[in-house]
């Protein structure tokens, strides 16, 4: 089975929606044991036993009068518990039952879609990755976001706290390149009003700023910039967006609906969601449509006015534009992202909440810097001993240990993810969802008598005390049957020291091509012949006859005299031979042979066959 996970596959699969929810179900034990007792002692704890301590003056190296007059910077809390709320959301959204089978074929593949190739590789190699580990990767997702929101949430200051603004940015940014296709800036019809240029690179930012040092938020500079650099983007959306001939100057010509931000509402309004949020939807399209020019003229106009405003540095001028940017970003994001996650496989709430959020943090830094200048001014926790403060400081040991667990959250999704991405070969869940699981059996297998490749005699009597992979291959076949073989070589490869205990077998499928000669070559095109363990057994018509009859297997062969058409099936033979598993080896359309699911499955098969033994 190729590395191509979605083809052949539905986002409905039964089998891959009951893993995902099993093995989300199973790492969520994880996770409760992790967090349970941090979460509550931290929140139940913190507040009662620090005004304890100061009571009895046990805080002796700290100036504890100060400690709780000097909060956490309000622009840095608004990032913060925003962004944290908004990853922890975002979290919740991965576990859709869609997501495994369809995040890469349905979100990232057409978010590349129009861009240079060389985006479109990026993305399809780690779309790749999430084909060939789709429960992986998808779980993964979930706990890493989830753990990402928990960090920021409950690790307000130090070091704790700029880690997870840290991470933040890192996992905002393989997010970006490879689900988003760097939020579409390569593509053609790019407009801040669907979500250009992306909505995770604001988390990257809002990642970026938690990071900082708290001094950056003692001067109103800090929010200044922020600001100024938000005015340059809306500028720059605006000149982007009026543009001539990119369709957002149209809205219904001749009766038809042709302008760029029409259709964008009229396939948003087509969604599954609330009848409410669809009318609202659909009259604003209805609205466009009739009114496209004016329309656009609106939203340049009003984008660039922003924009200005918060270049400007002046604080009317800043507010107003504060107020009429967060305005802007609500009517859009109900209007034209329609919440961005109703319909589809929606992963977030798209880009207009995280950009209004950076307005506000960067509003709130230029005029309540003192805020942050007080915590500037307060003792620095870093300037006391780490265990020393663990100890004297119980709000920051619960604090510490709550950002501790959420750090395991997310290293629970990011380790087994990072380990999956370094196997070539596809998860055999995906031969499983597309071929069925294998047959469970407990039965003798049907003894045979042929010959190998090296015209020595073969009896399944004579393998007894090894597991034993069987398959039935046409040595002259030129589509599936090397496939097969080379999804059998890989397993034994992938098998390693325990392949010693494995015998791998191919029974000719072809009357007419079943020579000595004919399998040799086969071996050597296949690069088979120098595997120990590997043997392609032929005999008589009579001899081959009765075998395939015995397995199940038809054989036909075709007018011309070439190929045989024959049923792909592997069987799984324990050391007592007895077979235990029947499975299909079709490797299927576009299979590649080193990004197989079927290597796994059937190496999943013999270790149980060998453990059993």
């Amino acid at each position: 089975m190729s590395g191509m996970g979605g083809a052949g596959l539905t986002t409905n699969n039964s089998v891959i929606v009951s893993a995902f929810q099993s093995s989300l179900l199973h790492e969520l034990l994880v996770v409760l044991a992790i967090l349970a007792v941090l979460a509550v002692a931290w929140n139940l704890l913190r507040g009662v036993q620090l005004r304890r301590a100061v009571a009895q003056r046990k805080l002796d190296v700290l100036d504890t009068e100060q400690i709780a007059t000097s909060p956490e910077p309000l622009a840095r809390r608004v990032l913060r518990v925003g962004f944290g709320l908004i990853w922890l959301f975002d979290g919740i959204l991965q576990a859709q039952p869609a997501m495994p089978v369809g995040l890469a074929n349905q979100v990232s593949g057409p978010a590349a879609a129009g861009s240079p190739s060389w985006v479109v590789h990026l993305v399809n190699a780690g779309a790749l990755i999430w084909n060939n580990h789709p429960i992986t990767a998808a779980v993964a997702s979930v706990w890493v976001q989830v753990g990402i929101g928990i960090w920021l949430l409950v690790a307000p200051r130090g070091r704790w706290s700029q880690l997870g603004g840290v991470v933040s940015v890192g996992w905002g940014l393989i997010v970006w390149c490879f689900g988003e296709a760097f939020g579409g800036i390569f593509a053609p019809g790019l407009s801040v009003l669907f979500g250009a240029p992306g909505a995770v690179i604001f988390y990257c930012l809002a990642g970026g700023l938690v990071a900082l040092p708290e001094r950056v938020w003692s001067r109103p500079g800090s929010g200044r910039r922020i600001l100024a650099a938000m005015g340059l983007f809306f500028v720059g959306v605006a000149v982007l967006q009026a543009w001539p001939g990119r369709g957002f100057w149209q809205g219904q010509v001749h009766g038809h609906a042709t302008g760029t931000l029409v259709s964008m509402v009229d396939s948003m309004a087509g969604t599954p969601q609330p009848g409410l949020l669809s009318s609202w939807v659909t009259a604003f399209g209805s609205f466009d449509a009739a009114h496209g020019f004016a329309v656009n003229l609106f939203v340049v106009i009003a984008l660039a006015t922003i924009g200005l405003a918060f270049c400007s540095g002046r604080p009317r001028l800043v507010r107003a534009g504060v107020y009429a940017g967060c305005l802007f970003c609500l009517a859009d994001w109900v209007l034209v992202e329609d919440f961005g996650f109703f319909g589809g496989l929606g992963t977030d709430p798209n880009s207009m909440i995280p950009i209004a959020l950076v307005l506000v943090a960067g509003y709130v830094a230029l005029v309540r810097p003192s805020q942050a200048l007080a915590a500037v001014e307060a003792p620095d926790e870093r300037a006391v001993p780490f265990l020393a403060r663990l100890k004297l400081d119980p709000s920051y040991t619960f604090r510490s240990l709550a950002a501790a667990g959420a750090a395991l959250v997310v290293l629970l999704g990011a380790v087994p993810m990072a380990l999956a991405s370094t196997n070539p070969n596809a998860d055999a869940i995906i031969t499983e969802a597309m071929n069925g699981a294998p047959d469970v059996t407990n039965t003798p297998a049907p003894g045979f008598s042929l010959t190998d490749q090296n015209g020595r005699a073969v009896t399944l009597s004579s393998l007894r005390g090894k597991a034993v992979a069987v398959t039935f291959l046409d040595p002259v076949c030129t589509t599936q049957c090397p496939l097969i073989g080379q999804e059998f070589r890989e397993a034994d490869v992938a098998l390693g020291v325990t392949a010693k205990h494995v015998e791998f077998i191919a029974i000719v499928a072809n009357p007419l091509y079943r020579s000595s000669f004919d399998t040799n070559a086969f071996d050597r095109q296949e690069g088979l012949g120098h595997l120990s363990n590997w043997l392609y057994l032929t005999g008589s018509v009579a001899q081959l006859s009765k075998v395939w009859n015995d397995y199940g297997v038809q054989v036909g062969v075709s007018p011309a005299g070439a190929m045989a058409s024959h049923a792909e099936l592997a069987y799984v033979i324990d050391a007592r031979g007895h077979t235990r598993y029947v499975m299909s080896a079709d490797p299927g359309p576009g299979t590649s042979t080193t990004q197989s699911s079927f290597v796994g499955l059937l190496d999943q098969e013999l270790d149980q066959v060998m453990a059993a033994s």
